[in-house]
């Protein structure tokens, strides 16, 4: 047993649907601009040939329907986004043929964006991470594991807010797949169970306030219910 100076932190972790099993978060990958109107409304083109990346840390998952609103903002954002999981069937050499072998399973989750801070950090050409990497800044529903989850192009990802939508699209409108998505990632990173993949979201993101209530889901696989205190 190791023995540490002082006690670990808990091992971030979220629900799986029908089990008792909790998943263990290992990293949280973020796709930028993977829907081509939400691209343009951020006031940039689609991008092509590479996906753009980002990080948040593992910790940043919340499971409470309390949502905190961040400290030193007063622009938070929603951005809904499927979220893909990997487990333990990771392969060693990643190809198209076994990429989706490492799935474990989908949830639905908020990308949550202190704007005003994205929006300073770009005007000045610096790193955005304070934007997106804060405390409970990934909500994210249980997950349903990939044998009990169909989703194909005609699945709709939607968000409302206070009983109105405000964003919704079709997966078949992601401008890279799933299986693009991990075959990009595994060539920058040592893709591990754990993982999670927020996988972009749709154009109509707009601000959070106290008070608000939200209902994000996955068509017919995973939903999200919360309010922002």
């Amino acid at each position: 047993m190791t023995d540490y100076s002082f006690p670990p932190p808990d091992q971030a972790s979220i629900g799986i649907a029908g089990s008792t099993q909790r998943f263990p978060v290992h990293r949280i990958y973020c796709v930028g601009r993977n829907f081509a109107e939400h691209a343009r409304e951020m006031g940039a083109e689609p991008p092509k040939g590479q996906p753009v990346f980002f990080m948040k840390p593992a910790d940043a998952v919340i499971q409470n329907p309390l949502i905190p609103y961040p400290v030193a903002t007063d622009d938070l954002h929603h951005e809904v986004e499927l979220v893909v999981a990997l487990g333990p069937a990771v392969p060693e050499h990643w190809t198209p043929g076994n990429a989706m072998q490492a799935v474990y399973g989908y949830a639905v989750g908020l990308d949550l964006t202190r704007r005003d801070l994205q929006a300073a950090a770009k005007e000045k050409r610096l790193p955005w991470d304070t934007s997106k990497g804060f405390d409970a800044s990934a909500p994210v529903s249980d997950i349903i594991p990939a044998a009990q989850a169909v989703i194909d192009a005609d699945t709709a990802l939607s968000l409302h807010v206070n009983g109105t939508l405000r964003q919704k699209a079709h997966l078949g409108e992601m401008i890279f797949s799933v299986t693009d998505i991990l075959l990009s990632l595994s060539g920058l990173y040592l893709l591990q169970p754990g993982d999670l993949i927020f996988m972009g979201t749709p154009s109509g993101v707009a601000a959070l306030n106290h008070g608000d209530r939200f209902h994000a889901e996955l068509q017919g696989v995973a939903e999200l219910h919360g309010t922002i205190i």
